[in-house]
Formats: C-alpha cells, sequence, structure tokens
C-alpha cells in the first residue's frame, strides 16, 4: 500500500483540515478577532456521544450541556483535533463519521466508511483520522457479546479506514483482523496498535507503509480485547479483555508480560496524568477500577454505572467522567479522594467522551509532549 504519510506533505493542509481557521484567515480583522472568539467557545468542554441523540458539549467550568450536536446516527467513538476547532465521529448506523466544526455545532463534511464504524482516533500528527469498521458483523451482541457475522456468501474484508483530514476523504484502509476494537499509537507516533475482539488479536501497524509489522494471539490468556492504551512512558501497553475479566500487559515492543485479574467486563483503560495509576471500568461490576501502575495492586474500586464503557479526566486532572450508557448518565468521580461525587444526567445512551484541551481517557490522551 501507498505510504499513508506521504500524503500531502506540507500541510497547508492543517489550515485546511481545521474549516474555522481557514475562515479566520480570510475575515476582515475585526470579523476575525470575533471568529477566533467564537472558535474557542467554552473552554475546557467534554464532548459526548449518544447512541440516542447527538453529541453533548459539557462546559467543565460548571459540569452543564451547553449544546447539543445533531451528527450520524448511534454515533459511537469520538476524536478532537488538536486545535480543538473539529469533532470527528463515528456513525455506527450510517457507515459513516461526520466532521463536525466546534465553532459553529455544524457537520461541515459526512464521509462514508463502511458498515458499523466504532472507533476513532486522530494520528499524533494531526493529518489522518484513523476509523475502526466492522463490515462482517451486524453490531449487535450475541450471547456474552460477541456479534453475529453477516450472512453473505463472501463476508467483506474488515477494514481500518484512514481519512484525510485536508481532503475529506478516505485515503488509505488498512487490512485487519475480525472485528477491530480499541486503539493507540506508539509513543514515537510511527506505530499503531489495534485491539480485534473477533480473532483474540492485536495487530501492530507500521503508519508510513500502512503495513501489519506484529500480530500477537492473546487466545491462550483471555477473550476478547477491547481497550488498548500505551503508558504515557511508553514503556508498556495495557490491553482489557472483556470476556475473561483481565487485562494484559506488554512491554514496549508489544511482547505479553502477564495477566492481571480485574472486575468483570474490563473495557475502557487509560492512565491517570504522570501515569502512577492505571484505570479501568469493569463494566459488568459497576466499578471503576485503579490500579498501581507499576505493581498492578489494587488501590480503589469506585462504584459507577451501567454499562459504563469509556471515560475520560478532566484537562486539569482532577476529576473524571464516565459515560455510562444503560444508566443514561455521566459518573463524575473525584480523582484525588477515588470517589463518585455527582451524577449528571440527560443522556441518550451515552458511548464516548473525549475533552479539550485533551486529557488522558480511554479514547484519547494528550500530546507527548504535553505537560500533565
Amino acid at each position: 500500500m501507498a505510504a499513508v504519510a506521504l500524503a500531502e506533505p506540507a500541510l497547508a493542509a492543517v489550515a485546511l483540515a481545521e474549516p474555522a481557521l481557514a475562515a479566520v484567515a480570510l475575515a476582515e480583522p475585526a470579523l476575525a478577532a470575533v471568529a477566533l472568539a467564537e472558535a474557542a467557545g467554552p473552554e475546557p468542554v467534554a464532548y459526548v456521544t449518544n447512541q440516542g441523540a447527538g453529541v453533548s458539549v459539557i462546559d467543565l467550568s460548571t459540569l452543564k450541556t451547553v449544546r447539543t450536536i445533531a451528527v450520524g446516527r448511534d454515533p459511537r467513538g469520538l476524536a478532537i483535533t488538536r486545535t480543538g476547532r473539529t469533532l470527528v465521529t463515528a456513525n455506527q448506523a450510517d457507515a459513516d463519521v461526520s466532521l463536525v466544526d466546534t465553532a459553529t455545532g455544524k457537520v461541515i463534511q459526512r464521509v462514508a466508511v463502511g458498515a458499523n464504524a466504532e472507533f476513532v482516533r486522530i494520528g499524533p500528527d494531526g493529518r489522518f483520522a484513523y476509523v475502526t469498521y466492522e463490515p462482517s458483523s451486524t453490531g449487535k451482541a450475541a450471547g456474552q457479546g460477541r456479534a453475529r457475522p453477516l450472512k453473505t456468501t463472501r463476508p467483506p474484508r474488515p477494514r481500518i479506514a484512514v481519512i484525510d483530514l485536508a481532503k475529506f476523504v478516505v485515503s488509505a484502509r488498512l487490512p485487519a483482523s475480525l472485528e477491530t476494537e480499541g486503539m493507540d499509537f506508539s509513543p514515537d507516533g510511527r506505530e499503531l496498535i489495534v485491539a480485534n475482539e473477533g480473532d483474540d488479536t492485536v495487530v501492530v501497524y507500521d503508519l508510513a507503509s500502512g503495513h501489519a509489522i506484529k500480530k500477537i494471539d492473546i487466545s491462550s490468556y483471555g477473550k476478547r480485547p477491547r481497550g488498548v492504551k500505551v503508558s504515557p512512558d511508553g514503556s508498556i501497553c495495557l490491553v482489557t479483555l472483556e470476556s475473561s475479566d483481565n487485562f494484559l500487559v506488554l512491554d514496549s515492543r508489544y511482547n505479553v508480560l502477564k495477566a492481571v485479574a480485574v472486575g468483570q467486563g474490563p473495557y475502557g483503560v487509560a492512565f491517570e496524568p504522570g501515569g502512577a495509576h492505571a484505570w479501568i471500568a469493569a463494566a459488568r461490576s459497576g466499578q471503576m477500577q485503579v490500579l498501581d501502575a507499576k505493581t498492578f495492586a489494587p488501590v480503589a474500586s469506585i462504584p459507577i454505572g451501567k454499562r459504563c464503557w469509556h471515560f475520560t479526566f478532566t484537562p486539569d486532572g482532577q476529576k473524571v467522567l464516565v459515560a455510562c450508557g444503560r444508566s443514561n448518565a455521566l459518573i463524575v468521580i473525584d480523582a484525588v479522594s477515588l470517589q463518585p461525587v455527582s451524577t449528571l444526567t440527560g443522556f441518550d445512551q451515552p458511548w464516548g467522551i473525549v475533552t479539550y484541551p485533551k486529557a488522558s481517557g480511554s479514547l484519547d490522551a494528550p500530546p507527548r509532549n504535553a505537560s500533565h
């Protein structure tokens, strides 16, 4: 495959990928100031995908919903660009993604991806969005959550779509394993790590070539890898195994070091700012579990709600917001006392959550050179 990283070398492109920037550059001086103020909006904010009703925008200074953005049907994964001016959502029921101008709350482009679009991550250089989708799955759970394959004579080949954020098109598709799930990037930004629940593997891609360079069979340790997170110092990578109630610790070259038992149905995983503790949403236990990131000894088990898959720290690192789909709520945890402090309501099957400025979370992470 042609090298993904070589598309659009100069990135006059970053401005094009961020519509608000282009508009500001062309505006009269007085209008430019207004546009910049609007682009900033309330900050810091959180964006929450609701499977039933678009994206909620939460002002983190008040913990109030200030806007709801209409995107595609059944939005799940989401990502925010480095400037905070473009939001990308994966719309599972529409098999596409929406690109949203956060200043106006308007969708500026819809890009077809493939059936059951689910996770989104924006690459470290900000130029491409990587979207996992499951063309051979109905997207519905069967038994213990296993998705039923579609009845076709030749199932569609699984892929990871690479969206050029300057051109708003799919510029490449990486060959993928069955039922791609969570993603993260290596510390140097050159590799993409993907969990595949359908065949119990973790695959590592070289982003420059688009080739898979390592495939790890984790079936001897457990079933259904879902969440993936690289530690802030890049020394380890954690992979949650939802059907085995454990997670794997991989070294910096993705060799399995050990499996660690946690509560039922572990899914979302993140390191807190600074990396001292790992946080894992044990969804079927209704618990957020906090562990020492070196010894993996339990530190706390915090009650949350129902089907809490994804979560994020606030940009100041003081709180954790947990999206609980079957509770139709966000649970707010004090990250210092490790206690739930409030419940935010008014959501419709919340699935994913990210913040701007970017913060540590199960679906995102701050830039590697950012201070915590």
